[in-house]
């Protein structure tokens, strides 16, 4: 029997869910809510993937996995012209409480 997937935390939900191309196709490339999480940490906010898990509450083997994922669908979705939606993914909202929190985004 597998192991139960973890749930990651996420901090802040995305502004947009949906990014269409001028010349989109039909395919779309869906972006889980955590992967954009760890994008938005790692490669918008600069964190080091260490930081990244130490916030979403995984390993670091397993944000690297999340980020290497992201960047892959991302580079499809702009090199094909396809949609891009986020939706879905194993991840828990930041309650807000935690003041010392320090990623950017808890609302």
């Amino acid at each position: 029997m597998p192991r139960p997937r973890k749930c990651r935390k996420v901090c802040r939900m995305p502004v947009a869910d949906t990014f269409v191309a001028n010349s989109a196709k039909e395919e779309a490339v869906v972006l889980t809510v955590d992967e954009y999480e760890c994008i938005r940490l790692v490669d918008y906010q600069g964190f080091s993937q260490e930081q990244c898990a130490e916030y979403m509450q995984v390993s670091r083997a397993t944000a690297q996995l999340i980020c290497d994922t992201a960047r892959k669908k991302l580079a499809s979705a702009l090199v094909n012209g396809y949609t891009i939606r986020i939706e879905g993914g194993d991840y828990h909202l930041c309650d807000g409480q935690e003041t010392h929190c320090g990623c950017g985004g808890c609302q």
